[in-house]
């Protein structure tokens, strides 16, 4: 019988050395919202600029950007030389200023309209903050394809703890002008919130490309050549179903958002919402973080017992944790005191935690089963749990519509919840070939 090494042996700590200081940068980013919302929520009109930047802007701004959103897993993966590098790069931003001109087509002429009034119809009162918001974050996409693409680079040769520095610099940023659009009390909230989170992915993406210029000239151009070198076709091959895959998981963000406006209590669910989804994420970061450990440490012989073992204690910690908060006063202090949400408001967040609470546990299972696939290179059942995804939530807001008896916000998160798990059964399904070689080698 193989004696399992316990939790503080080495293999475990080269994982955590490798996860921490990503978790790091996921947790901090993942405060980036809650800090916005706890902002705007102190100043006028808050509710309706929640719903707007919620509701709108940043859904928008991350279905734009979906298709360059994998550029961090796939730039982990696959440049691992300097021709892989430089062929990457290229991709990137050729993607970068088309993806751009579709956002200042969208923002800038009446497709805006057609989408939020006609398809989306969300209420009137947020559309032309939306469409105020929309105008600021166009440096968005850009930024997040570049630093995305360096901090690949950093985590593929070493350097994670990097991309924590970045997140700080972001952070720091942020604060900085929502501090100043706070004190300065007379603008919209819209204005603070886009403007912060554009000047704080600027900043990050700047750090990233001048913290990665040493390791391209002492790493990346001495690495050894790959006998198979990355061509475009298979790098399209490779990323296509990426792409896909962040594109079709974003499309549900729009989708939740027609619903919720056509459900009871549409504008107090749409103001809760990204509240909701702050915390959420703050917890499900711990998990997101780790795909890339997968990735990264997959080739590394006999580890993937202990990527596995560690898997499990991930999913129970952030379960733990969101239990806690939810069943203790914790959750009316964050949503009250913290996030400065009206009594309804907060009452309506607190209730909805507890169908959100598997999660952040399907969140660490995902990066497990997806970085698996990821380090195979064959991608495409990646995209296939994310139509899993999509069509199980869609169904579940239709079903809410057509119900018509619960808050929008309570539909969105079972519908959140039971996409997720059919998601992860799927990544499971997919990925049980590449973990039967791994452990087996």
């Amino acid at each position: 019988m193989r004696i399992q090494p316990n939790i503080s042996s080495p293999p475990t700590r080269r994982i955590i050395q490798t996860w921490w200081p990503l978790a790091a940068s996921w947790l901090l980013m993942s405060a980036e919202l809650p800090a916005l919302s706890a902002v705007v929520a102190r100043l006028p009109h808050p509710e309706i600029n929640l719903a707007a930047y919620g509701g709108i802007v940043f859904p928008l701004a991350l279905i734009i950007e979906a298709p360059i959103i994998m550029l961090l897993s796939a730039s982990t993966a696959v440049c691992a030389d300097w021709d892989a590098y430089r062929k990457v790069r290229r991709f990137m931003m050729a993607a970068s200023a088309t993806l751009t001109g579709l956002h200042i087509l969208i923002a800038f002429t009446p497709l805006y309209d057609l989408l939020v009034r006609e398809i989306v119809g969300v209420p009137e009162a947020i559309v032309e903050p939306g469409r105020t918001g929309l105008q600021i974050m166009i440096p968005w996409t850009w930024a997040i394809a570049y630093r995305r693409f360096n901090q690949g680079v950093l985590i593929r040769f070493g350097h994670s703890r990097a991309v924590g520095v970045g997140t700080v610099i972001r952070l720091s940023t942020n604060a900085t002008v929502l501090v100043i659009g706070y004190l300065i009390g007379t603008l919209s909230g819209i204005v603070v919130a886009a403007s912060a989170v554009a000047a704080g992915v600027i900043g990050e993406a700047i750090y990233a490309g001048l913290r990665v210029q040493p390791v391209l000239r002492q790493q990346v151009r001495l690495a050894q050549p790959s006998s198979q070198p990355l061509t475009l076709r298979s790098f399209l091959e490779f990323y296509t179903p990426l792409a896909m895959t962040s594109l079709l998981w974003l499309l549900a963000q729009p989708i939740g958002s027609a619903a919720l406006s056509r459900m009871p209590e549409p504008l107090a669910s749409l103001a809760a919402w990204p509240v909701l989804m702050g915390l959420l994420f703050m917890l499900r970061s711990l998990g997101l973080a780790y795909n890339e450990v997968v990735v990264a440490l997959l080739d590394e012989p006999g580890l993937a017992p202990h990527l596995r073992r560690f898997t499990g204690w991930l999913a129970a910690l952030t379960t733990v944790l969101l239990a806690l908060i939810a069943a203790t006063p914790i959750a009316t202090l964050w949503f009250t005191r913290v996030s400065a949400l009206s009594a309804p408001l907060a009452a309506l967040a607190t209730t909805g935690l507890w169908l959100a609470l598997p999660i952040p546990a399907f969140s660490a299972l995902q990066s497990w089963f997806q970085g698996a696939i990821l380090h195979s290179r064959r991608t495409a059942g990646i995209t296939q749990a994310v139509v899993i995804y999509l069509l199980v939530s869609a169904t579940v807001f239709a079903g809410g519509v057509a119900w018509g008896r619960a808050a929008g916000v309570y539909i969105g998160l079972a519908a959140m919840t039971l996409s997720t798990a059919a998601q992860t059964g799927w990544l499971w399904h997919r990925s049980r070939a590449v973990w039967r070689a791994a452990t087996s080698a």
